[in-house]
Formats: C-alpha cells, structure tokens, sequence
C-alpha cells in the first residue's frame, strides 16, 4: 500500500509540475516547474529499480540543462510573455499552436492505448534487457559512443554562445555592458 500512496504522490508531483510550466507567464518559474516535474520522473525511475536512469534524469537534465535554461532565460531577460490576445479570445478559437497541441494530445492518447494493449508475448519485469550495469552503460557510452558524446557537448556549447551573441547584438555597442 504504502509503495502505491509513493506513486501517486511522484506522478502527481510530475504532472501538476508540468501542467504549471505552461502554465506560467514567467519563463523563470516555468523552468522551476520543469526541474519539479524531472525531480517527480526520477522518483518514478527509483520506484522501477532504474537508480543509473533516475540520477541520470537528475545529473543531466534537472542539472545540466535547466542551469542552460536558466542562463539563457536569464541572458535574455524575459520576465512574462505577452498574452493579451490569448486572454481575449477563446481557447479552442486559437488558430495555429492550440489545434496543433490539441492533434499532439490525440495522438499521444492513441499511441498511449496502443502500447496498453498490445501483446507483446515477453515475461518479466523488463523483457529484452540489452543493459546490465552501470559499468557496461558507461564503457558502451565512452567507447562506441564516443563521438556522439563529445559532438553533443560541442553543440551545447555554441548554443551557449550563440546565446550569448544574440543578446549582446540586440543591446547595441553603446549598451552598458550588465552584471
């Protein structure tokens, strides 16, 4: 029982955190949601007796990525979004983005059933498991994956910069430069 009130309270933290990062007119808060929703993923992973994905999901991206978001957020000083048209018009009226988000949901929903009910004919807990330890995860990752690792952490960086430049093009020369 007790393991059962565990998952509900983590996949409620995870989906209320998520609903409330669309939540919010500040991106600063969106990203707090957001680093409360991976926070709520990683308990739902140690409930699955993944520990390696669960610190993963909170090294990587409740770490590492949201300290990019961040700066980002911050680098660009956006404090709310303009929603002036989106207050006075109704929701499903919304050209474009709402009716696209709408046929993401649908097909989340059909996707979502169809993996429910198939029958996949494996037993186990997690059938057709390729990995069995941190130490072959991360001897795969640095030797045959090498590459695709350190190309990601270059792309990372001139997204950084790219940041950077882009906010410091704005502001012009005679900008005072902020601390």
């Amino acid at each position: 029982m007790p393991e059962t009130l565990l998952f509900y309270l983590l996949s409620g933290v995870a989906v209320l955190s998520s609903a409330l990062v669309i939540g919010q007119r500040n991106p600063m808060y969106s990203v707090m949601m957001l680093i409360g929703s991976f926070l709520g993923l990683a308990g739902l992973y140690i409930m699955l007796d993944a520990p390696f994905v669960a610190v993963a999901q909170i090294i990587i991206y409740a770490g590492a990525i949201m300290v990019l978001f961040l700066f980002v957020v911050m680098l660009l000083n956006a404090p709310h979004e303009e929603t002036d048209y989106d207050e006075t018009v109704h929701p499903l009226r919304r050209p474009g983005p709402m009716r696209f988000g709408a046929a993401l949901a649908v097909a989340l929903v059909v996707e979502l059933l169809w993996a429910l009910t198939k029958g996949g004919g494996e037993t186990g807990a997690f059938p057709g498991a390729a990995v069995s330890s941190v130490r072959t995860i991360g001897r795969s990752l640095f030797t045959n994956y090498a590459f695709a690792f350190e190309v990601t952490s270059v792309l990372i960086l001139v997204a950084m910069v790219g940041a950077v430049v882009l906010a410091r093009r704005e502001g012009g020369p005679s900008a005072p430069p902020s601390a």
